[in-house]
């Protein structure tokens, strides 16, 4: 998978996490839920994006690692979700798959990347 289709890939994953918080119940604590998945969830493709557009290698191995903990976030208020069976099963379903997809790709993008600078 390269850069553009990675991107594409985000950008899908932060259009579904908006789809899927319209299915979420009208209560106080799915608004806050709401407001951190959609956060985080949008966060993953910005920050991807931004990290590939970074201005040394250092500063791509900073912005990979809060792509990391955006994604893992978003995986978190998605198990939330999951376990107190708030919203839609199917998109909700695809949203858990997709975060811990996304999440063991930047990880690796990340561990490389250290690893291949460590080397230089």
């Amino acid at each position: 998978m390269n850069k553009s289709d990675l991107e594409k890939r985000t950008k899908l994953f932060a259009l579904k996490i908006i789809e899927f918080v319209g299915t979420l119940p009208q209560t106080r604590a799915c608004a806050v839920i709401e407001y951190q998945l959609v956060k985080a969830g949008t966060s993953v493709g910005a920050n991807y994006r931004e990290a590939n557009r970074a201005e040394s290698r250092a500063d791509f191995i900073h912005k990979i690692a809060i792509v990391e903990k955006e994604c893992s976030e978003s995986g978190y208020w998605l198990e939330i979700c999951d376990e107190a069976s708030l919203g839609d099963v199917a998109p909700r379903t695809w949203l858990l798959v997709e975060s811990r997809e996304l999440l063991a790709i930047f990880t690796s993008i990340g561990r490389s990347t250290k690893a291949n600078s460590a080397r230089a």
